[in-house]
């Protein structure tokens, strides 16, 4: 198995978004904010080569909406994915699968793309797409919070490829590769944990999307059941101690990995490191 790291977008997110509750006074010792209260964000995807399969975890937010939206979020002049692919001598074709952690545009915009004459159709011609089928029926039926980070033209072109697949919790996808379901961020995201070498690495998505997050008051305000997102990380945590997992952050700019330790102040981070360091020590 090998594993890369790709960087999709970078991009800025409110501090007060990012870190719920938590004062700003406490968060920006850490995450200094712009004179519009932005942090920087990154949406880190994985590529992931097993012996048969190349599967590409979330997407990105693509290149579909016009020049307003991505100037709200303050995105950086983007690459596209077929351009980071063939840094790794890949292309778009190549791809077998694509695993959606959700739905969220800055996570499967990059999925689809739209053509000269309007139509959009999937960006990956021979991938198969998976997702939770509760995640797949919320952001079909949005609710009214969430609604502005579901857009019909991501979704449906994915169902009308023929190619769109469910999973169920701790579905074992692909070699070396299981998932869990977590309903704290958005009903039925899918947190992928694959197993490479003696390590354990789990691909964050927005369950825990910063290693700023760690700590249990830190739920970002977009999570549609912040209780259970608590009582979620603290589980998880919990056995990332015991089982030295790798948490690899989609939207870290500063941090890719670390480890975690129990503090007198509760668990937070331990080693922080790139996943190169692990793939290639």
């Amino acid at each position: 198995m090998k594993l890369y790291p790709v960087i999709a977008d970078l991009w800025k997110m409110d501090g007060g978004v990012a870190f719920g509750v938590v004062p700003k006074s406490i968060w920006n010792r850490n995450n200094m904010a712009d004179e519009n209260n932005m942090i920087p964000i990154v949406t880190r995807c994985l590529l992931v080569q097993t012996e048969d399969r190349l599967i590409l975890i979330d997407a990105g937010m693509g290149h579909k909406r016009d020049e307003k939206y991505y100037n709200v979020r303050f995105r950086e002049p983007a690459t596209t994915l077929e351009r980071l692919l063939a840094a790794h001598n890949f292309s778009l074709n190549d791809i077998t699968d694509v695993l959606f952690t959700h739905f969220h545009d800055d996570h499967v915009g990059g999925a689809t793309l739209r053509k000269q004459d309007c139509t959009v159709v999937p960006a990956f011609p021979n991938a198969a797409f998976w997702c939770s089928q509760s995640q797949w029926e919320w952001a079909i039926h949005p609710n009214k919070r969430e609604g502005a980070s579901y857009f019909k033209d991501n979704l449906l072109p994915l169902q009308d490829s023929g190619r769109l697949r469910f999973l169920e919790n701790g579905s074992k996808l692909f070699q070396g590769i299981c998932t869990r379901i977590y309903n704290g961020h958005t009903m039925g995201q899918v947190i992928p944990f694959i197993q490479y070498a003696e390590h354990t690495i789990v691909y964050m998505g927005d369950f825990i999307p910063t290693a700023f997050n760690i700590p249990m008051p830190f739920i970002p305000s977009v999570d549609i059941q912040p209780l259970v997102s608590i009582v979620e990380k603290a589980a998880f945590l919990e056995e990332a101690v015991k089982k030295n997992y790798i948490l690899l952050f989609e939207h870290d700019y500063f941090n890719e990995c670390c480890t975690v330790k129990q503090t007198e102040k509760g668990i937070n981070t331990d080693r922080i490191f790139t996943l190169d360091s692990v793939t290639n020590p």
